[in-house]
């Protein structure tokens, strides 16, 4: 796992060599990178299903009780996978989409920096080595935020998010700090050993705030959102990456993989369970009013960290469990409709929803994957989005004594996000032909087949949703902190949840045919 890890940051050197040497050839040769750990890692979920673990330590600074210590277990394998995988797919489609640039090869570094850093972050099992992680992040996505640093207003947008996410970096230290001084290690594992005695500390409430302002400016959690729609200035492959799949994600990570320890008290569960909820109405009602394709999925996406911060703020076995659901399938959904707003605009000339339609038939592959993704995140069956969302409703039933706030905010926050999902993956490709600066035309297949991967990934896992339930059963056990399983299943029968999904999809068609209306309001 060590060398895994650092091995991504020696590759990230030679990046630029490789596109000065090999040019075109350069991103599938880099892409084979991630590709290769995302198949190293896939031989371990059998043995993480059934409840396994691996863990490996480098000394680094051993007065001080810091080493870079990696746990690898159904949490932290859902997110590399996660990590790994939809990297893969970015870089091949990011040499591609960024064709004739004289930057190509720094922006494909920072890509696979980037990616290893995201790894180290999801498999650090101490505080420090995951702060140091963490950081890079968030340093690595100012300059890839601000790779056409040629316009003042990229600029602008990268140094918001790299103050707002560096500032939380810095009370996410002093938290950390806290955590070692009343849990006696710095070793995650061992503060989750010790989780009553953590709770009882008086550190432990400034602690717990301390942590929590650093995953909400991470995961752009109310009052913080606003520093993510501004990152939509990056070029696609960044956003598609970065802001659906990977680094809004190490928030909603964090929350998860320190609820063991942290979570269960009303201080946790109130505080955590609230921003979500303000936060996935605020993300959906922004985001139903946009013209623009990235800021459509920019704010859906705010709305979509939302729900998984309130699932796991509820902290409940079934709201852990949607929680991981949830992370997969938005991570699949939300990453390929990314990539299709990436070649809209590559082919049209436009992101303006409002110009395009018709496109079915120039861009069917484009439109398979776009129409996949959008049913997905809308929710419909048999895809992975379905099931999700049916457990989330389920969660938000279950979740005693406050389902009267959480079931109106989730189901209205899911009606406008079918309108959202429909408005970006559905429209343009239905409908008559819209007036595009550029004639459109199919993009090359290598930017073509990360969505279609993606996109039918989601109807797979929709299909075969018992098969993956053991894996996402070791998540869920991981974030809880004690074995348990989730079910997934397409067909529950009659019951409140499916009539929630049935109202939730009649409304969502509702206001997607009111759409002009909307953006007007």
């Amino acid at each position: 796992m060590i060398a895994a890890v650092l091995t991504g940051f020696l590759v990230a050197l030679l990046s630029p060599v490789l596109e000065k040497g090999l040019g075109r050839r350069a991103a599938p040769l880099l892409a084979l990178f991630p590709a290769g750990l995302f198949a190293w890692f896939v031989r371990f979920v059998p043995e993480v299903a059934e409840g396994g673990t691996r863990a490996a330590a480098l000394a680094w600074i051993p007065e001080l009780g810091v080493s870079l210590s990696f746990r690898l277990d159904g949490l932290s394998l859902l997110m590399t996978l996660i990590v790994s995988g939809v990297g893969a797919l970015v870089l091949l489609y990011a040499g591609s989409y960024m064709e004739g640039h004289p930057r190509r090869g720094a922006l494909l570094g920072y890509l696979v920096a980037f990616l290893s850093a995201m790894l180290g972050l999801v498999l650090s099992d101490n505080l420090l080595g995951l702060f140091v992680f963490w950081e890079a992040t968030s340093i690595l996505s100012y300059f890839l935020i601000g790779f056409d640093r040629e316009k003042a207003e990229v600029r602008a947008a990268a140094l918001q998010a790299l103050l707002v996410t560096g500032g939380g970096g810095l009370a996410l230290l002093a938290g950390f700090v806290l955590l070692g001084q009343a849990g006696g290690s710095l070793e995650i594992s061992a503060l989750v050993a010790n989780a009553d005695a953590l709770k009882a500390s008086p550190l432990y409430t400034p602690a717990l705030l301390l942590v929590l302002l650093g995953a909400f400016t991470k995961s752009a959690q109310v009052p913080f959102h606003f520093w993510l729609p501004g990152a939509m200035a990056a070029p696609t492959p960044i956003s598609a990456y970065l802001h659906s799949a990977t680094m809004v994600k190490a928030g909603v990570f964090l929350l998860a993989r320190l609820h063991p320890a942290l979570g269960g008290t009303p201080e946790w569960g109130w505080i955590v369970t609230t921003a979500g909820a303000a936060t996935m109405l605020t993300g959906a009602v922004l985001a139903v009013g946009q013209k623009d394709l990235k800021r459509l999925l920019a704010f859906s996406t705010v709305s979509s960290l939302g729900s998984l911060t309130m699932l796991i703020g509820v902290g409940t076995p079934a709201a852990l469990g949607a929680a991981m659901v949830f992370l997969l399938a938005h991570a699949l959904y939300k990453a390929a409709l990314f990539l299709v707003a990436g070649i809209l605009d590559h082919e049209t000339g436009t992101r303006d929803v409002t110009r395009l339609g018709g496109l079915f038939a120039l861009l069917p592959a484009t439109g398979v994957a776009a129409v996949a993704a959008a049913f997905s995140m809308a929710g419909l069956p048999p895809l992975l989005g379905f099931v999700s969302k049916e457990l989330l409703y389920d969660a938000a039933l279950r979740a005693s004594p406050i389902p009267l706030l959480l079931v109106p905010v989730a189901v209205a926050s899911n009606m406008l996000l079918v309108a959202v999902a429909l408005a970006v993956g559905f429209g343009p490709f239905t409908g008559a032909r819209g007036d595009t600066p550029k004639v459109p035309h199919e993009a090359p297949a290598s930017m073509w087949l990360g969505p279609v991967v993606l996109g039918l990934g989601g109807l797979a896992c929709g299909l075969f949703a018992g098969a993956i339930s053991p894996f996402l059963s070791s998540a869920a056990s991981a974030a809880l902190g004690h074995p348990y399983g989730v079910k997934l299943e397409l067909w529950h029968g009659f019951n409140l949840v499916l009539l929630k999904s049935l109202v939730t999809l009649a409304v969502g068609l509702a206001f997607w045919a009111s759409r002009a209306r909307l953006r007007s309001l």
